[in-house]
């Protein structure tokens, strides 16, 4: 069995009840799973200590955070992103962070060690909390901890973001390191937060040529968006030759979430989701750690979320979801809820589809391009 991270603290990172970045979603998701898989046994990680944290954040920040956690707003929290309506602060907010930040540490060590080739961590992906500032619902970097584990640990670090935003906190982090390449497919900085992620943000000093983006039109769907990932991915493997991957599946690329407009369905990330797999299996003995992350339509997440689990622990997916899950979760939230696991129709029609295709093929081939000398081996 693969092992899966998780613990019920993962819950108390909640910025309140009107806040998109609920952790329902994980509760829905965690019951899903209790319910679909007789062998579910998740691994209850330790809470990060200040010292990892400091591994890739200033010390001025966390002063910051642990005084918000307690109640506390000193002059200039905003510029620490802090009490932001995005990252609002609340009460046990440090703790909170710190036990999403012990579950992907504890994933990095499994794989570092041995222990595992791959890891679930069921929480985590804060990839937009910066060096000295939180940013879009995220406050400590819980995948810029892992990496720094797997730097030190000697492995070579490919990371994946799928996430429908930049992941912009992770890049700048590793921005000038060549040992780490980032590698993010995202709708375009030029509509959506964080308005970065652009083609040629390619990393600077020693890591030139080791920060990949893949900006996206607003309505690409499926076709498109797998395209453009089997142009760049198969490249970064090949050319970079990691020894680990790290992916941030967030689930927000979605074509039913409300935060952004990319057109994806169940059936496109599961198929990102095998090809990593594939991937790790030909270029890094197997290694690769998954994190959950962006996924604003409760619906869509969980699905998506599960169908990862599935496939990881190389079960076959229930093509019907437990009518007793439904019936709660439709209670509790007030709506109704898709009763498969995969979409059951097709997402709305598409429209500027030739412009959408020639525009995203033609930044994937513009990127292999710009970073070609930084890293092919021809």
């Amino acid at each position: 069995m693969v092992p899966v991270i998780y613990r019920s603290e993962y819950l108390s990172y909640d910025f309140g009840p009107d806040h998109p970045f609920s952790p329902l979603r994980l509760a829905m998701l965690v019951e899903l799973l209790e319910v679909l898989d007789p062998g579910w046994n998740p691994e209850p990680p330790p809470q990060a200590r200040r010292e990892e944290v400091l591994a890739v954040h200033a010390e001025r920040y966390l002063r910051r955070v642990e005084a918000a956690a307690r109640g506390e707003r000193p002059p200039g929290l905003v510029d620490y992103g802090l009490g932001t309506s995005d990252t609002p602060a609340f009460a046990g907010m440090d703790a909170a962070a710190r036990w999403l930040v012990g579950g992907t540490l504890t994933a990095a060590r499994l794989v570092a060690s041995g222990q595992a080739r791959r890891v679930l961590q069921l929480g985590g992906g804060l990839h937009h909390a910066q060096f000295d500032r939180a940013s879009g619902f995220c406050v400590y970097n819980d995948l810029a901890v892992a990496i720094h584990h797997f730097l030190e640990a000697g492995l070579r670090v490919l990371y994946l973001d799928v996430d429908v935003h930049h992941g912009d906190g992770v890049q700048w982090i590793f921005y000038e390191d060549p040992r780490v390449l980032t590698l993010s497919l995202h709708e375009s900085g030029r509509y959506l937060f964080p308005g970065t992620g652009g083609v040629f943000e390619i990393g600077q000093g020693g890591g030139t040529g080791y920060s990949w983006n893949v900006p996206l039109e607003p309505y690409t769907g499926d076709a498109c968006y797998l395209e453009a990932f089997e142009q760049v991915f198969e490249k970064a493997l090949a050319w970079f030759l990691p020894d680990v991957i790290l992916v941030q599946a967030g689930a927000d690329a979605h074509f039913l979430d409300p935060l952004a407009d990319l057109m994806l369905t169940t059936r496109a990330y599961e198929r990102i989701f095998t090809r990593v797999l594939e991937g790790a299996e030909r270029y890094t003995e197997g290694r690769a750690v998954f994190t959950l992350g962006g996924g604003y339509s409760f619906d869509a997440a969980v699905r998506v979320w599960t169908l990862l689990y599935f496939l990881l622990q190389g079960l076959q997916p229930p093509g019907a979801l437990p009518e007793g899950w439904l019936q709660r979760w439709r209670a509790r939230l007030g709506h109704e809820l898709t009763a498969t696991l995969h979409d059951p129709a097709p997402p709305p029609a598409v429209p500027r589809r030739p412009e959408i295709e020639r525009y995203n093929r033609g930044n994937a081939a513009r990127l292999l391009d710009v970073v070609r000398k930084y890293l092919s081996p021809d």
